[in-house]
């Protein structure tokens, strides 16, 4: 990194960010040249902040949950089902889901993702699982998701 100016001493500190972390959550501060959102993100998990330092360790350009999916609406229109996808990563017009939990208790994401496909079969969506945060966090050498 330390050939990007982003990086460098004489990088424009205009552009860090900083995370609002929810309760219990680390308060270590990073900092994120890459995030394309117009406010701060409030990551629910300590997991989406894993994800979103992998984003910008590789330099990926991303927004957090920027957009809300409707699924369901009742004969009245109201929403009874919506979907909001953590990452998008414009450049690759991805969204991204990522879950800490264990593989076997995934149904329900596979189940909205499933939906969101249906409905919205222009958009491309990809769920990130806890073994492929593991595997990142051995190669990298990072706190591995709980």
């Amino acid at each position: 990194m330390a050939t990007d100016p982003l990086y460098s001493d004489a990088a424009d500190y205009s552009r860090l960010l900083l995370v609002a972390f929810p309760v219990g959550m680390s308060q270590e501060t990073p900092a994120f040249y890459y995030y394309r959102g117009s406010k701060p993100p409030r990551f629910a998990t300590v997991t989406e902040l894993q994800a979103a330092r992998i984003l910008d360790y590789y330099r990926i350009p991303w927004d957090y949950e920027p957009r809300t999916f409707i699924l369901e609406r009742d004969a009245n229109g109201c929403i009874l089902e919506a979907f909001t996808p953590d990452f998008y990563l414009p450049e690759l017009d991805l969204y991204l889901e990522v879950t800490q939990m264990k593989q076997s208790l995934v149904t329900a994401k596979h189940r909205k993702v499933r939906r969101l496909r249906e409905a919205y079969p222009e958009i491309n969506i990809k769920i990130f699982y806890k073994k492929d945060f593991i595997q990142l966090a051995k190669k990298y050498d990072i706190a591995p998701p709980e």
